[in-house]
This record gives C-alpha cells, structure tokens and sequence, in this order.
C-alpha cells in the first residue's frame, strides 16, 4: 500500500479515513494530503482525513496541488514539514505522483543529487526523470 521512496518518506494514492490508523500503526507520524479539494466525485474531504489522523496520533497537513502546478511555496514547505517532522512521512494524491514530484523538488531544494531522487522515485515505480533539469537547478541554488 505504501510506496517508500526513503526509510523516512513514503506516498500512495488516494486514502481514505480508515486507513490513518493503519498508517500510524506503520509508523508514520505526519500525514501530507497533496490533492485538491473535489478533484473527484468521492474523494474524502480533507477535514475528514485530517479529523482521522489526528485521531490515529497523527500529525496531518495539506498541501494541495493541482496536475503540473507545482510552486516553490509548495516546495518550500514541504521541505520544512519534512524536516520538522517527528518521524517518518507518508504524503497521498491521487496516484502519488503529485506526492513524488513535490518530495523530489523538496529534497533537490535541501542540496539532494538529482540522480539520487530520480533513482528512489523509480524504486517506488515513478518517473521524475523529465524533471532532472529542475531538479539540477534546485540542488546547485542549494550549495
């Protein structure tokens, strides 16, 4: 169910309420939701998925993003929630790949080496690869 892209950083498609506690009991400690609102019929509300996590212990944020539109306040604070999270993270959108893309803009930002984002993102089946300029140029604003 959830794809690692690092010991400390997973995504996953759609979730629903019921499986917070199954993502705390997996050990998860904050919860990123990446979709819009009503960006499909029966999509869970956010407040009914935060309501959820918190619940479960959870720490929940969201970050909502529409297809490609990725903005570095976005990035910005992904990377901050990341790095001010208590352990690991598991982020969700419709596929994960919302979620991949913004961990990997994230990370490139933190000074990461593209190679080794687009490396993880294709161990857990997604493609950042086409981003690898982007991504490049995150790192060296980085250094």
């Amino acid at each position: 169910m959830f794809r690692a892209l690092t010991p400390d950083f997973s995504v996953d498609g759609q979730l629903r309420p019921e499986d917070m506690r199954q993502a705390a009991e997996a050990g998860f400690t904050l919860v990123i939701n990446n979709r819009p609102e009503g960006e499909e019929p029966g999509q869970p509300a956010g407040a009914s998925m935060e309501s959820a996590a918190r619940a479960a212990g959870l720490d929940y944020a969201a970050i909502p993003v529409r297809p490609g539109q990725f903005t570095r306040a976005m990035v910005d604070e992904t990377r901050a929630l990341i790095a001010a999270a208590r352990g690991p993270v598991l982020a969700f959108c419709r596929s994960g790949a919302r979620s991949t893309t913004l961990w990997a803009l994230a990370r490139a930002s933190a000074g990461e080496a593209p190679q080794t984002l687009i490396s993880q993102a294709a161990a857990a089946g997604y493609d950042v690869s086409p981003m690898a300029d982007v991504l490049a140029a995150l790192a060296r604003e980085a250094a």
